[in-house]
């Protein structure tokens, strides 16, 4: 398999995720300016999408869409524990999560990112701070997202809430969010990544 990723985009995520499982995969940065591989290629010709992440299957397909690809990634080694079983309870939690922080948290940074949407960063960044504050609240009582196991929801949303440093939003001001984040960050699988894109 290869991911091609850019350093500090959410497709840390997977990466993170590869590493966690244990499969083999090379990695190729693309630079989302020009559209192009750090091998010359034109990235759209990958992924028309012309966006990050994007996996290449052994026989040739292209999965796009982070929170899709790591799903198909730990569904590879269910042993690792990486995604709970279909049809439990627990896989529908981490469902929630991923959805969550697809469709509502990582979108609102958006305006902190782009200078077009300047306009709208104050409002992006006290509705980023609301939602701090909702996943501190879930994490009472809670190692993890889902409860006492690690699961791909950890890492999607940890790789996003690295973006708040950007929106000038101090993370240690939610205290469990805060020891989460420093709980994923521990994990050698999380620091290999961080070193292979250059971001320690």
């Amino acid at each position: 398999m290869k991911l091609y990723y850019t350093p500090g985009a959410c497709s840390l995520s997977p990466h993170i995720v590869l590493l966690e499982a244990g499969l083999p995969f090379e990695l190729e940065a693309v630079d989302l300016a020009t559209k192009e591989t750090e091998k010359g290629e034109d990235y759209y010709l990958i992924n028309t999408k012309g966006a990050v992440p994007a996996l290449q299957l052994d026989d040739g397909q292209v999965l796009t869409e982070g929170a899709v690809i790591i799903q198909y990634l730990a569904d590879q080694v269910p042993e690792k524990g990486l995604i709970p079983a279909v049809g439990s309870m627990a896989r529908y939690r981490v469902l929630e999560w991923l959805n969550f922080t697809a469709m509502d948290f990582q979108k609102n940074f958006l305006p902190v990112f782009r200078p077009d949407f300047a306009a709208c960063r104050a409002a992006a960044v006290k509705l980023l701070e609301r939602q701090c504050d909702y996943i501190d609240r879930q994490l009472v009582g809670k190692d993890w997202l889902i409860g006492e196991t690690f699961t791909i929801a950890d890492i999607y949303l940890y790789v996003i809430t690295l973006w708040l440093s950007f929106a000038e939003i101090d993370i240690s001001q939610w205290k469990l969010l805060s020891q989460w984040q420093k709980r994923v960050a521990a994990r050698p699988m999380v620091q290999k990544a961080l070193a292979d894109e250059g971001l320690q």
